[in-house]
């Protein structure tokens, strides 16, 4: 079915082209389900950072919730219970609430339709 006659010759310009389509079409598949998702993860949480400020709640990459005493070039001070860390800002992987955002009713959970507790 798919072999060619015997006196017949395929074509090698159509056989490379057609070699090339393949390997760009999944390029360009890997580009937007892997690297696009990636790259805009990246600038969110850049911005997250910029906006960082003091009596941020956050939660960092190891898990320690926290809230944020004061904020340098490249670290954060954290006050954890009865402890004050420092860690570095890329450490910060969430802000979980605002300082001003309770009476404005802008707290992450409501966003989600969740119902506030108190």
């Amino acid at each position: 079915m798919g072999s060619t006659p015997q006196g017949a010759q395929q074509n090698p310009t159509a056989q490379m082209l057609q070699m090339l389509g393949t390997i760009l079409f999944f390029f360009v598949v890997m580009y937007f389900l892997m690297i696009r998702p990636q790259q805009r993860k990246a600038r969110d949480h850049a911005s997250l950072l910029k906006t960082l400020k003091a009596g941020d709640r956050v939660v960092t990459s190891g898990g320690v919730l926290g809230v944020v005493v004061s904020v340098k070039d490249k670290t954060v001070s954290i006050r954890s219970a009865d402890t004050k860390l420092e860690v570095v800002k890329t450490a910060v992987s969430e802000i979980i609430e605002r300082p001003g955002s309770e009476a404005k009713g802008e707290t992450k959970g409501e966003a989600k339709g969740e119902a506030k507790t108190q």
